[in-house]
């Protein structure tokens, strides 16, 4: 039997908006398509939200970080009209 998920949008949200902010630098590479920005991205995801939660994530939850990630970096390059 697998356990419920206990991360959440509501939790994963705010960590991930700050790791947007603080790591454009990434996300302008990552729009420009540069290797390894995704990877730095995806991992400072599931290691903020291992931090927060204070225990490493299950494989659904890791792969909720990395899609939520992803949505958070697909809104930020439509706002910018993906000028790269």
């Amino acid at each position: 039997m697998t356990e419920p998920l206990s991360v959440t949008n509501e939790i994963i949200d705010p960590l991930l908006a700050d790791l947007v902010t603080g790591n454009q630098d990434k996300v302008v590479g990552w729009m420009k398509g540069e290797p390894g920005a995704w990877g730095f991205l995806a991992g400072q995801a599931v290691y903020a939200v291992r931090t927060h939660v204070g225990r490493s994530l299950g494989d659904m939850e890791r792969r909720l970080v990395w899609s939520r990630m992803w949505w958070w970096l697909e809104q930020v390059k439509a706002r910018t009209n993906n000028p790269f």
